[in-house]
């Protein structure tokens, strides 16, 4: 289990590359993904098909189920779901011998040592995935819209779902970028407001809609 080199990309799922200069993750930085573990499964799900060793860190939520049927190898993934106090140590720890590690700060780190990770991250060429506010990122990471078919008031059953995932650069520059996917039950389809962008297929039908069906991207 090795870092990747500083330098170069860690790659990203096709219908999310639009949100990142490259088209992937770069090596020795950290990326804020506030709002959703399900994000951050679909972040780590392209590093782990094309080998990488993976680390998750206070993230009980992480389905390993979910995260097999993204792809994400299970025999390259370390998770250590609890650790409590030591969430720092462990994270460090892993971002030592890992290319790609997600964690959830039980609380905000403090800045001197979000530095000292940071420093540590550059040096041995990883990328850090943050559930929660970090004091410095390459770009943070929303699902910003959720827009549900099927459903009316009290009746109906989900039949397809589109999410719109926005990457801000976190290090002033100012840009935002946009990624629309669109999730139908008989298989993908453009929308009005996402005519053009890329499509994730339908793995699901019914009731089972949820984030986790938007997951299901370059699986079939």
């Amino acid at each position: 289990m090795q870092a990747t080199r500083l330098g170069g990309l860690l790659p990203t799922l096709p219908a999310l590359a639009g949100l990142f200069p490259g088209g992937g993750l770069r090596h020795g930085c950290v990326y804020t993904v506030p709002n959703s573990t399900a994000l951050v499964m679909a972040l780590l799900a392209a590093p782990s098909r094309d080998g990488a060793w993976c680390g998750v860190v206070g993230l009980p939520d992480f389905g390993i189920e979910a995260a097999a049927g993204l792809g994400i190898a299970l025999d390259r993934l370390v998770q250590v779901p609890r650790p409590g106090d030591r969430w720092l140590a462990v994270t460090a720890a892993l971002v030592d011998a890992l290319p790609v590690v997600a964690v959830r700060p039980p609380a905000p780190a403090r800045s001197a040592d979000a530095a000292r990770l940071a420093a540590r991250l550059r040096q041995r060429g990883g990328v850090l995935l943050v559930a929660g506010p970090w004091t410095a990122c390459e770009a943070e990471l929303t699902i910003a819209a959720r827009h549900c078919e099927g459903l009316g008031p009290g009746h109906g059953s989900l039949s397809g779902m589109s999410v719109t995932v926005v990457a801000a650069a976190g290090h002033g520059g100012g840009m935002t970028r946009k990624a629309s996917v669109v999730l139908a039950g008989g298989g993908p389809h453009p929308s009005n407001d996402a005519a053009g962008l890329p499509h994730l297929p339908a793995g699901r039908s019914g009731a089972a809609w949820d984030e986790a069906g938007f997951l299901r991207e370059g699986t079939g």
